[in-house]
């Protein structure tokens, strides 16, 4: 329990925000991925208090809680949002030298498919 001590600060006298160890966090507080799952969203709320978790010679791993009780709902998609990601989903699966559109993402790490990025290897295949 030494470790769990070092991060609680519900004060925020040494973090400056109300500080929990990781899973420790008092109910009505929620992450951005809770909040989601809730069908919520922040709505421009500051951070309410975090979360900390140790790790081994490194900083700790640092989680924002925001109050579910001021929490918005999620606005819904409308079809103006569906087409622009629609299109932006188009422009990462074709492939900026051959404009070949393909069933899956280009890899940002090639920049260009598979076949154009090592166009010496599928010759040979």
């Amino acid at each position: 329990m030494v470790a769990h001590a070092a991060f609680f600060d519900p004060d925020g006298a040494r973090y400056g925000i109300p500080t929990y160890p990781w899973k420790y966090a008092p109910d009505g507080y929620a992450t951005r991925r809770g909040l989601r799952a809730l069908g919520l969203r922040p709505g421009g709320q500051p951070v309410a208090a975090q979360v900390m978790r140790g790790r081994h010679r490194r900083p700790p791993l640092v989680a924002y809680l925001y109050r579910v009780d001021l929490a918005l709902p999620v606005r819904p998609m409308t079809s103006r949002k569906w087409g622009a990601l629609a299109l932006a989903m188009l422009a990462r699966r074709t492939c900026p030298e051959c404009r070949i559109t393909y069933s899956y993402c280009i890899p940002t790490s090639l920049g260009t498919c598979v076949a154009c990025a090592y166009p010496e290897e599928q010759r040979a295949a």
